[in-house]
């Protein structure tokens, strides 16, 4: 486990300038400190006594560390975290990063006395998770979850890509593209697992990851339609996508579904508008994954024992207009 011995060599200061920047930061000069400040980030150190300083008094504060705000999905269930935890008499410090952004976010939540932590932008491989563990503060995932596979909410994403990709088979598809985000993201992984498992192994030219911004997913279509064998049909790894996807194509007088037909995952609430109305892929219960997340978050808050949670949500099909037989 590194010490504060540790950051002081690597910081190339003394163990006593170590305890003035986490005590009484405002006390040291600049270049110092963020040598210093540098050097834990590296390590990531979390000292024990300023871990038990933030957790020790009663407080009503949750963290919410969410994805982005263009992200529909984002909306809502950041919406409905805020809306529960206020009627449960607590305080939400949002906090809306990109995957990019994370390491300065982390380092800012776990400097904040909080009652517990919110995450839906956790990494498979992720310091934030042991942590978060070894500071003794309640968290939870939802959306996406650690490799370890504990405290998290989530749909069934494995079968939601399934059952996308088996949708535009069973409508005769045959040139079926995939376009998702990250691999190092539980999300986009285990839907692309599902799609691969209903459809083999795909051609390289039809699958685009990392589209994580509205500009890739435009490149990532662009790379699609100039193919000599265009795909007939698109999984989109979220609604999110899908709607870019739709956009782009009506600007192009692509018709949806007579020409491409698009099918999403997540169905957010924005999908089924009567001007939209994506075909897509969520729960069956249709529950708010971050509502469900604040519920079981608040409970581990409020209660002596600590279950470890780990909710899938079973999904299924939402047929609307974006699909149809090739």
């Amino acid at each position: 486990m590194v010490s504060s011995k540790d950051v002081a060599t690597q910081a190339g200061v003394s163990q006593a300038t170590v305890s003035r920047v986490l005590n009484h930061p405002d006390r040291v000069q600049e270049k110092t400190r963020r040598k210093v400040e540098a050097a834990i980030e590296a390590l990531k150190y979390v000292p024990n006594a300023h871990a038990r300083s933030l957790v020790q008094d009663t407080t009503k504060l949750i963290t919410l560390l969410s994805g982005p705000l263009y992200n529909p999905f984002f909306v809502e269930t950041t919406s409905a975290i805020v809306t529960y935890a206020n009627e449960r008499g607590y305080q939400v410090n949002v906090q809306f990063v990109q995957d990019d952004e994370l390491a300065e976010a982390y380092a800012t939540a776990i400097q904040t006395k909080m009652a517990g932590m919110i995450l839906s932008c956790v990494f498979l491989e992720d310091a934030i998770f042991e942590q978060l563990t070894h500071m003794s503060i309640p968290f939870i995932t939802y959306n996406r979850k650690h490799a370890r596979n504990e405290y998290f909410v989530e749909i069934d994403n494995v079968q939601a890509g399934y059952l996308a990709a088996k949708h535009l088979q069973d409508l005769g598809h045959t040139r079926i593209a995939f376009i998702g985000g990250s691999q190092k993201v539980s999300t986009f992984r285990d839907r692309f697992i599902g799609v691969q498992q209903a459809l083999g192994e795909l051609p390289q030219e039809l699958i685009v990851h990392d589209t994580a911004s509205k500009a890739e997913v435009l490149k990532a279509h662009a790379k699609l339609k100039t193919l000599s064998a265009p795909p007939t049909a698109i999984v989109c790894g979220a609604d999110s996508i899908a709607l870019e996807v739709m956009d782009v194509a009506y600007k192009e007088r692509i018709q949806i579904p007579e020409e491409l037909s698009i099918i999403g995952i997540d169905n957010v609430e924005r999908s089924r508008h009567g001007a939209i109305e994506l075909t897509t892929v969520g729960s069956i219960s249709e529950r708010n994954l971050g509502l469900v997340a604040i519920q079981e978050l608040i409970k581990m808050i409020e209660s002596e024992k600590k279950p470890c949670i780990q909710i899938t949500e079973s999904v299924k099909v939402f047929c609307r207009s974006t699909t149809q037989p090739c």
